[in-house]
């Protein structure tokens, strides 16, 4: 057999039992928060039919991974899990309205890799379906917040409307058709900062790399009016909100969404959501085509991670279920890239990535006992002690225990021929042994120095270890 060389593809990776177990443990706590507001699970196909996909945006449409089945239907795989959500409210007439719903499935996208983005992620949405109240927008944020205070992480939620920013295409001067990629160009703004945008306004710009970035060739005075309105001040709802009218005075339909800003406000003061944890940032734009109101994005404000961009992101999207439906659907949702907010919480040291499930090891020090090993493995399983039988081809006390912590399984079980005798067990906790930097040379050693160990009588074994794997602050020793 020809032998095949192990790669994988670019953008792409394969995830190992320690990163599952963590991701796990952030994707719970995300879940929590969003049942805690009455959100509940929908799952989608990762396949959608051609035509399902595309219309949603030139920028998007360029990522799709498009294919044609066996069968000869046109396919793809969903880019977000927006679109489908809208095919499904449109698909099941007995949802109810409003629909709440959350959904952690992957996406793909063919974009460009880089530090936090990946051509295969995982997303964590939630969305309200069926009200156009600002009610379920500041809800949207407030569950954004609630999310990163409980995974314990430092960072700020800014938010806008594209209706204000369409006020600002008109405030410019500025034609219409060009709406879309002015918008892009600023959701840029964090980041390339204020000057590359300013130029990619205008003439356009190189990058780092000597490419050649082609400008939208806006004029002096469009570009002056655009760089006033990113320079209104950002460190008061109420200040920004009020700057926004007296700037847009006198522009048509620019109260709309200066209005939905401000309802939104007074909704996250009913909150107590603060300032310094949602702001009115206008340069948020978001790159998708269908938000049609308010727009939403959290980033990470730890000087570590500066330059990942948004964890959370989303925004009002009250035309896009027509698409579907035939009718206007009002909605509105986020969008959690797991994945960078993971990349994220790993470079900030947050990320305890053990590789194994166990907390419990049961070596095995006498081979002819198994049997009765397993029996004692299974015991603890019943007592609802996760707990991994060792099944290597070591039989030294020393090698198991340094399986043990490898896999960073906090106790062990040792039951040697002494043990047996005397109807006993011993426990060793291998976080002691870790903390002390005491190195098992082998059994007579360990017997010795009795570090991190108790002998008790087999019944007691279950109570024992479960009062060992309570937090420190709770154990009565």
């Amino acid at each position: 057999m020809k032998k095949v060389e192990p790669k994988i593809l670019k953008g792409f990776r394969d995830f190992l039992s320690g990163e599952i177990i963590a991701r796990e443990r952030v994707i719970s706590a995300i879940r929590d928060v969003y049942e805690s507001y009455g959100f509940v699970p929908l799952s989608t196909p990762a396949l959608e039919y051609k035509d399902v996909l595309l219309g949603y945006g030139e920028e998007a449409s360029k990522q799709i991974y498009l294919f044609k089945e066996p069968e000869g239907n046109e396919v793809g795989l969903r880019f977000d899990l927006t679109v489908p959500l809208s095919r499904v409210v449109a698909q099941y007439k007995e949802l109810p309205r409003p629909f709440k719903r959350y959904q952690i499935q992957p996406v793909w996208r063919y974009d460009k890799p880089d530090p936090g983005r990946f051509r295969e992620f995982i997303q964590f949405d939630i969305d309200t379906v069926g009200t156009d109240s600002m009610v379920a927008d500041a809800e949207i944020i407030s569950a954004m917040r609630d999310c990163l205070i409980k995974l314990g992480l430092a960072f700020k939620i800014r938010f806008s409307n594209r209706k204000v920013l369409n006020s600002l295409i008109a405030f410019a001067d500025i034609e219409p058709q060009l709406s879309l990629v002015v918008f892009r160009v600023m959701d840029k703004l964090e980041k390339q900062g204020l000057e590359k945008v300013m130029l990619e306004l205008g003439d356009g710009r190189i990058d780092e790399s000597g490419d050649e970035i082609a400008g939208l060739g806006l004029n002096d005075a469009q570009i002056s009016k655009i760089e006033e309105f990113l320079n209104l001040p950002a460190q008061n709802r109420l200040e920004t909100i009020n700057l926004l009218k007296e700037l847009f005075k006198g522009i048509k339909g620019a109260e709309e969404g200066i209005g939905e800003l401000r309802e939104i406000s007074e909704y996250l003061d009913a909150l107590n959501i603060s300032d310094e944890e949602a702001i009115v940032d206008l340069s948020i734009a978001r790159g998708l085509d269908y938000y049609t109101g308010p727009v939403f994005e959290a980033i990470l404000t730890d000087e570590r991670v500066i330059g990942f961009g948004s964890v959370m992101a989303g925004g009002r999207f009250d035309e896009l279920i027509e698409h579907f439906a035939g009718e206007k659907v009002p909605a509105t949702g986020a969008s959690i890239g797991v994945d960078r907010l993971f990349s994220a919480m790993q470079k900030l040291e947050m990320i305890d990535e053990r590789p194994s499930t166990a907390d419990v090891l049961v070596t095995v020090m006498v081979e002819d006992k198994i049997i009765e090993y397993q029996k004692i493995a299974q015991k603890l399983r019943a007592g609802q002690i996760k707990t991994e039988l060792y099944m290597g081809k070591e039989n030294t006390l020393t090698k198991q225990l340094k399986y043990a912590d490898r896999q960073m399984i906090p106790i062990a079980v040792i039951i040697g021929p002494d043990e047996f005798s005397s109807n006993q067990v011993s426990i060793k906790d291998l976080r002691v042994i870790k903390a002390e930097k005491i190195k098992i040379e082998d059994r007579e050693e360990w017997v010795e120095r009795k570090v991190g160990q108790r002998t008790v009588p087999i019944e007691d074994l279950i109570a024992e270890i479960k009062s060992l794997l309570l937090p420190e602050e709770k154990r009565l020793d």
